[in-house]
């Protein structure tokens, strides 16, 4: 896209989110051949890194509200792409990656490099490493400060 096209938004919310959507565009689009979206990747990628993870743990780990990651991780469930037990007490459940969530995520990770390799050479590799820090840290700000911020 023409960056001239692209009006200065003065908002960090703003101009991230625009990001945001613009870049899951790109994912999506390479990712719907396999039946899977950017979300559900990410989650898949999570849990592959993670092991087993309380839910509460993450939605924290992916700054996702709960209404949304459990209707997301109701659809994977039913795929078989993630595994629940009980936790401690009834409330607690337990997600770890399933068989057919392993194999769904082997299958979409020369897809998503090869998505994160172009987008990497267009931006270059030192600001695309310095993005990676920056949003780490933004997302850390706005999750330990809360409505201090």
């Amino acid at each position: 896209m023409n960056q001239s096209l692209l009006p200065d938004l003065g908002c960090m919310c703003g101009s991230l989110r625009r990001t945001s959507r613009a870049l899951t565009h790109h994912y999506e689009e390479a990712l719907r051949p396999l039946g899977l979206r950017s979300t559900q990747f990410t989650i898949l990628q999570v849990l592959s890194r993670a092991g087993e993870v309380c839910q509460g743990q993450l939605g924290t780990m992916l700054a996702m509200d709960s209404t949304t990651l459990t209707r997301t991780l109701e659809i994977m469930r039913r795929r078989g792409w993630v595994a629940e037990r009980p936790g401690r007490d009834r409330r607690e459940r337990l997600l770890s990656l399933a068989k057919g969530g392993a194999t769904k995520l082997r299958r979409a990770l020369p897809i998503w490099e090869k998505v994160q390799s172009r987008l990497r050479r267009q931006v270059g590799p030192q600001a695309w490493q310095h993005l990676l820090h920056l949003t780490h840290e933004l997302t850390n700000v706005a999750t330990t400060q809360g409505d201090s911020l």
